[in-house]
């Protein structure tokens, strides 16, 4: 059965639905198959950029005057008791669910996920689990894994949609 992929990735904002399309210019703005709703396509750049902003926030956002240490949100929500380090372990989750969607491969998945596990295991641990929050970037070292990824061997899957189709005979 061949396969034919279709550019086909965006979500109109007015009705919420996914939109086909079938012409692009060179701005990156496409037209629905309708020729109706004019649309920007996300790049895997604009979702690297949003990446590296969050595991920014997360990881590196401050740094205490008058020393070389640099933490983020990461440290600040782990001090609050279970919740905290849940919170972050879902900020953590959506990374390399972005990661996944960008094409990563299975492999690359798995040591992003290990990174983040073993950020939430010991983060968990009372003040000692604090101070590896600010040592250990989690977020920081997947988003690096990543963008090497997609330098080295480009995206797949964000933009593309395989849709099977049978020749019938009449």
């Amino acid at each position: 059965m061949p396969v034919s992929r279709v550019n086909a990735r965006a979500v109109s904002a007015e009705d919420f639905k996914v939109v086909a399309f079938d012409r692009r210019d060179n701005q990156g703005w496409s037209r629905d198959s309708t020729n109706q709703t004019l649309v920007r396509d996300t790049s895997t750049a604009d979702a690297l950029i949003r990446l590296e902003a969050l595991a920014t926030l997360m990881d590196a956002a401050i740094t205490i005057p008058g020393t070389k240490i640099v933490m983020g949100l990461d440290a600040f929500i782990g001090l609050v008791p279970v919740i905290g380090d849940a919170i972050t372990s879902i900020v953590s989750g959506y990374i390399i669910w972005e990661a996944r969607r960008l094409g990563a491969p299975r492999l690359l998945v798995a040591r992003m996920s290990a990174n983040a596990a073993f950020d939430a295991v010991i983060g968990s641990v009372p003040i000692a689990g604090d101070v590896f929050d600010v040592a250990f970037k989690a977020n920081r070292r997947n988003v690096a894994l990543l963008r090497r990824h997609i330098e080295k061997h480009g995206a797949r899957g964000s933009n593309t949609i395989e849709a099977a189709y049978r020749a019938e005979a009449f």
